[in-house]
This record gives structure tokens, sequence and C-alpha cells, in this order.
């Protein structure tokens, strides 16, 4: 049997990040991947999904451009060379990481990991042992257990599509469901959105998903609320139709997504033999350093269920090899305070506590203060969208613990005011800091 001092499951950005920090305090190291290195996040999420943003942006900007006295003829948009461009773009990406593993001595052994005992992996015909294994295999979409399931893709299916659908239809509230429907919609999609609740993003701050909501529904988008899709039926051309739970046919569509959630990569790995328990929620249980139940195995990111953003994969896993391997025995990552982004249309910035996690958890000791504003891009503009911005605060010093933006801007200028909440900022220390004009983000630190 092969012995290393680490061995990784999974090519995401997390174990990519941890596999070569470890080789980096120079531990021998391989890492297993069956499929593409990035993982989702630059196969199938993070990185495709900007690109389609971006494209929805510069097809808003075009709209806008008369406003700015451009006379502005778009004869069409060819989806298929925006495809491939984009799928050229990650490629390129993937054989950097290729090369980085290569030059900082990281072996990749191609190939799905299954363990055979503690600390022990099989690859194909390979059986590895290592001192330490570190679980990084992600998540995939879920699809919902309804007549006519298979009918319908997840958000990988919208990464394959090779011509814009005109008729769309997506179930789900969560950020790939408003990210998805933004991106169709702002390339000429006839988008319809079913969710279940009445608003969209339910784990946000709610002046986050009621603003949205409203824009999605100004710009053309359906937008059913408090709707469940109980079955799918393929009609004539191939078109997809769906039925909800109080008997009412939706209209035919091109393309059905399900975007209701993910679950974790771990069907495959055998975790019995390795002892490695799971939480209720099917993700591999972790503690406060990342350790499983089984000793010497560790598991970070979108597979342990918990804060499931690449940044936080990639953060949790160099903190990992620092601790193992680096001589930091007190490196752990913080998760407190974690900025997110949705990449809707507008975008939204959002940092610490909602209002209402804040009530829940300070009571009458918490402050919040708002503002509505049209940004100043649209003021030639016929078509104006609105900017929300609410800052929580908590107790007589009025410490900033949230932080929430929608709005055009918000995805770029989140960054900044997250490190205001992680320094424990209050309001007068916003108050003190000089605004810069005309931007929209001085309005966070003028709000009274």
């Amino acid at each position: 049997m092969e012995r290393v001092d680490y061995l990784v499951i999974g090519g995401g950005s997390g174990g990519l990040a941890a596999a070569r920090r470890a080789a980096s305090h120079g531990a021998r190291v391989a890492l297993v991947e069956a499929g593409s290195l990035g993982g989702t996040c630059v196969n199938l999420g993070c990185v495709p999904k900007k690109v389609m943003w971006n494209a929805a942006q510069v097809a808003e900007a075009c709209q806008a451009a008369a406003g700015y006295g451009f006379d502005v003829l778009v004869r069409g948009h060819d989806f298929g060379a925006l495809r491939q461009r984009r799928e050229a773009y990650i490629a390129r990406l993937r054989e950097v990481y290729a090369k980085n593993l290569e030059r900082d001595n990281v072996e990749l052994v191609i190939g799905r990991g299954r363990f055979t005992g503690p600390r022990e992996v099989s690859v194909g015909e390979r059986a590895i042992s290592a001192a330490h294994v570190l679980i990084a295999t992600g998540s995939a979409a879920s699809i919902p257990d309804v007549v006519g399931a298979e009918l319908g893709s997840t958000s990988d299916g919208f990464f394959a599509l090779e011509a814009l659908p005109k008729r769309v239809l997506i179930v789900g509230a969560g950020y790939i469901a408003v990210e998805l429907a933004g991106a169709l919609a702002g390339l000429g999609s006839d988008v319809t959105v079913a969710m279940r609740h009445e608003r969209p993003l339910r784990g946000f701050d709610q002046m986050l998903g009621d603003a949205l909501r409203t824009c999605m529904e100004q710009a053309g988008i359906a937008v059913l609320h408090e709707v469940n899709v109980v079955k799918v039926e393929s009609v004539e051309h191939g078109a997809r139709v769906a039925t909800l739970s109080d008997g009412y046919v939706l209209p035919p569509v091109d393309a059905l997504f399900w975007t209701i959630g993910r679950h974790a990569n771990v069907i495959d790995l055998d975790l019995r033999a390795a002892s490695v328990q799971c939480d209720s929620t099917g993700h591999v249980a972790v503690d406060e350093w990342q350790n499983t139940s089984a000793p010497g195995v560790y598991a970070i990111g979108d597979v342990t269920g918990r804060a499931t953003l690449t940044p936080v994969a990639i953060a949790a896993g160099r903190k990992l090899s620092d601790r193992l391997f680096g001589g930091k025995p007190d490196a752990k990552l913080d998760y407190e305070d974690i900025p997110s982004v949705v990449f809707s249309h507008p975008p939204i910035g959002s940092v610490g506590l909602s209002e209402a996690d804040a009530r829940a958890a300070h009571g009458h000791d918490v402050k919040v203060y708002t503002t509505r504003f049209s940004n100043m891009f649209y003021a030639l503009s016929e078509h104006k969208q609105p900017t929300l911005m609410k800052l929580v605060t908590v107790g007589s010093e009025e410490r900033v613990v949230g932080v929430h933006v929608i709005g055009k801007g918000a995805d770029e200028m989140i960054q900044g005011f997250a490190v205001a909440v992680k320094l424990r900022a209050t309001k007068a220390d916003f108050d003190r800091t000089v605004a810069v004009h005309p931007t929209a983000a001085e309005e966070l630190v003028t709000m009274r």
C-alpha cells in the first residue's frame, strides 16, 4: 500500500487550496479527483455563473445606452459564441490548476476515491494510506421526488445549454434560482419562477428578498409564490408542462430547472469503512477544527453543509493545512460574519446578522438604519432599478452587526464593509468616515 502524509479527496477549490498549502509546508500530498479540476465553482458554478451575469449586465447597459446619447442597434445575441468563449476560459483555468499542482509537487490521482479502512483509500487499482485524510468532495444539485422530475434539469443543465431557451420555468427560491432567472431573462428568455414561500432568499434579511422579488417582477419575470410543482409532463415539440399542487397547469416551457437545494457528495465514499459519521442532513459532521468523528480524517467545504461558499472552503482548507503541517496548532477558520454575494439582478451583498436574527438574539438592543434610492447610473434612463441598504446595530454603542445591500455595485462594495463588521465597528465609526462622492457606497456612511 502506498503511503503519503496527506490525502485529499476532491479537486475543487477547497481541496486544491488545502493540498497546495500542505505541500508548501513540506508534506507529501496526493489529491484524488474523478472529474474536472476546480470542482463545481469553476466548472458548473461561480465562474461560469459570473460570466453569464456579466453577459446580462452588458444587455442591460445596451438598454441604458440611449439615455447617454448612444444610438445603439442590437441586432441579436450569439448564445453559442458566448458559451464557447466561456468554456474556453474555464478550460484555461483548469490548465492553470493542473500546472500549479505539478509546480507544488502535489500528485494528482485521477479516479474516484473510496475508503477501505481508517485513513485508507482505494482509487481504482491503487491503495493509498495517509497520516491525514481530507474529504473535500463538495455537493451536488438535488432533484425532487415528483412525477416527471427527470424532464427537468439542474444548474448543471443550465451550463450545458447550447442555445437560449425561449420559455423557462425555474423551481426554487434560493440564490441559484434567482441568479439563473436574472441571467436568462436578461438575455431574452421568458422566465417563470415557482417558489414555495412568499419571497426568494429566505435565508437573507427580509428586505433583500422582498426588494428582489419586486425587481424580478418589474423586469418581466413571472414570480409564482406559495406554490408547489407536483408533476411535469412532456408535450409536443419537446416542451414541458408543470402542474401545481392546486391542479393549475402552467404554460408549456422549453426548459425547466430544479434549484431546490444541494446535497453532500458522499454516496461513493463508503464513509462507514473509515468510521466517519454524517449529521441528520446527510453532511459530514465536523467540529470547529474540521475534525470528523474519525481520528485523522477531516472535511471542509460544501460536503460539511456549513457556510457553503467557495472562499470558505479555501480558507478552511488552508487553515487546516497550517494546523496539521505548518506548526500552527491554533489555526482554524472563524465562521462568524462571513460575507456573501448573490449575483441576481440587481446584485445583493450581505454580511452579518439579519434584522430578524439580531432581534432574536439581542431583543430591544437592536437599532436599524435604512435607505432607499436610485443609483446615479439610472439618472438618465427611463428604466430605474432601486438600491436598498440596511445597517443592523446592537447595544448603546451601536456596534454594526449586519450590513445588507441590494442594488448596482452591491457585489463590489460589501467586501470592504465586511472588514468593518469583522473589526466590530460602530455606527459612530461609519459616521466618522468621509463619504466618497458621488457613489452608492457613500450612503452606508451617511445614514441617519
